[in-house]
This record gives C-alpha cells, sequence and structure tokens, in this order.
C-alpha cells in the first residue's frame, strides 16, 4: 500500500523540477536575447553548441529539482527544515547575515569540488561536459554530467536543515545562485566597469573573472566571491573579450590542472 506521504513527496519533486526547469529557460533565454541585441554574432556558429548546452541543463533540472522539491515538501508538511516564514522568529539583522552565510558557504563548497573536479580523473569523468561549451553561452550555466550536477544540487537542500533562514531570503538565495550563473557564463560583462574594476570587484567573481577560468583552467574556481582564489593562490584576475567575436574566446588549453 502506497504510503499517504509519497505521493504529495513525488508531486512536489516534480514541480520543483518544472519550476527549476522554467527558471533557467526563462533566464538564460532572456540574457541569450540579451546578447544578441549588444553583442550581435557573439554566438555565431554556436546553434549546435547551444543545443547540448539546453539538453544537459535540463537533465540538471531534475536533479537539482528533486532535493529542492523533497525539501519543500519537508518544511511545509512535516516542519523538518530550519526555513521560517514569520520574520519575527530572528531579529531583522539577522535576515542578511543568513544571506551572506548561505553564500559563502555556498561558495566554499563550490571552490573546493570545482578544484577536485579539474583534476585529471575528476575532470573526464564529471567536469568535461562543461568545459565542452567553448566558449561558453548564456545557456552554459547548468550545462553539467549529472555526477556534477548532484554536487551542486545538494549544497542548499542542506544548509537548510542546519541553518535558519527566512523563506524570502532563501528565494533571494537561488535568484542569485542563478542570476550569477548565466551572467558569469554569457561571454560579456554585465555589470558596470567602475564595479568590475573598483574594490568591490576585487572580492566579487563576474563574467571578467570567471571567462578567464573557461579560458586557462587553472585558475579563477569561485562562484561568487573572490576569497578563496586569493587566499590560495589560484585568482589571475580578469579575463579579456576581446572584439567579442566568440571565436577569439575559444580556450586555449583543454587539459585540466
Amino acid at each position: 500500500m502506497t504510503s499517504p506521504l509519497l505521493l504529495p513527496a513525488i508531486l512536489s519533486a516534480l514541480a520543483m523540477t518544472a519550476i527549476v526547469g522554467v527558471r533557467y529557460l526563462a533566464v538564460s533565454g532572456l540574457f541569450a536575447a540579451l546578447t544578441a541585441r549588444v553583442r550581435p554574432g557573439l554566438y555565431r556558429g554556436l546553434e549546435p553548441q547551444m543545443r547540448r548546452e539546453i539538453l544537459w541543463s535540463l537533465a540538471s533540472a531534475a536533479i537539482y529539482g528533486v532535493p529542492a522539491g523533497l525539501v519543500a515538501w519537508g518544511w511545509q508538511s512535516l516542519g523538518w527544515t530550519r526555513i521560517y516564514s514569520d520574520w519575527s522568529a530572528f531579529p531583522l539583522w539577522y535576515a542578511p547575515l543568513s544571506l551572506l552565510a548561505y553564500l559563502f558557504l555556498h561558495d566554499t563548497w563550490f571552490y573546493w569540488t570545482h578544484r577536485l573536479m579539474h583534476r585529471p580523473w575528476w575532470f573526464r569523468r564529471m567536469h568535461a561536459v562543461h568545459h565542452d561549451s567553448r566558449p561558453p553561452t548564456a545557456w552554459a550555466a547548468m550545462s553539467f554530467h549529472p555526477w556534477e550536477a548532484l554536487t551542486g544540487a545538494l549544497v542548499v537542500p542542506l544548509l537548510v536543515f542546519v541553518i535558519p533562514i527566512h523563506v524570502a531570503v532563501l528565494g533571494l538565495v537561488l535568484a542569485i545562485m542563478t542570476f550569477m550563473g548565466v551572467t558569469n557564463h554569457m561571454g560579456w560583462e554585465v555589470f558596470p566597469r567602475w564595479l568590475v574594476h573598483g574594490p568591490l570587484g576585487k572580492w566579487l567573481i563576474t563574467a571578467s573573472h570567471h571567462e578567464r577560468h573557461h579560458a586557462e583552467y587553472r585558475c579563477n574556481y569561485g562562484l561568487y566571491f573572490r576569497f578563496w582564489d586569493r587566499l590560495c593562490g589560484t585568482d589571475r584576475g580578469l579575463g579579456h573579450f576581446g572584439s567579442g567575436d566568440a571565436a577569439g574566446r575559444v580556450a586555449r588549453d583543454r587539459k585540466p590542472a
């Protein structure tokens, strides 16, 4: 006999998978359209690659969606998590603190797993799919092998069992994750020059920083912040997009570190 809890859990996982997939198509599609408008020709000749990126990304959406859906079901039905909806449960100053904590811990996990996946054995089995995007496009943010997608899909769902967070702040975490994932891969800098080259840019990752990772492979492993790269000596600064021709951004070295 089917448990009465099983069907709602399955439906929640399916619903979240659909939400993640639609969110990916909407955000990546928006920035791909913006790229076509402000950087015409940047993705010329990359149509087969972009189709592969979309297929891999939709597969990743399921891997991200299932644990997220189970967490959402557990929070609403069983109260398993530390997610809260009442602003009075914690002081208001805790909300930005929890946001920074989630971003920093996610960034820490990403840096070290990403750096590991650039070792030859791990690269061939997990990370090569992502670097097959040469150069990456706005569609590449979730273009992962399933094993790599799994390493990223579990971080935030595990954190909600440990660190209290308001549901709205959690939504902001996911929005930042989506926005940074897409804009860091789309091949041109969406942020203003004063930010990228100013004091704040020395600590934040934008497309100029992550583009160099895709070009050189052995540096700039972070996701949101340059903290671990700078601390561990893997920060090589900002890349150069050149003329905007996609062919000029092809990675020079396909060998992992």
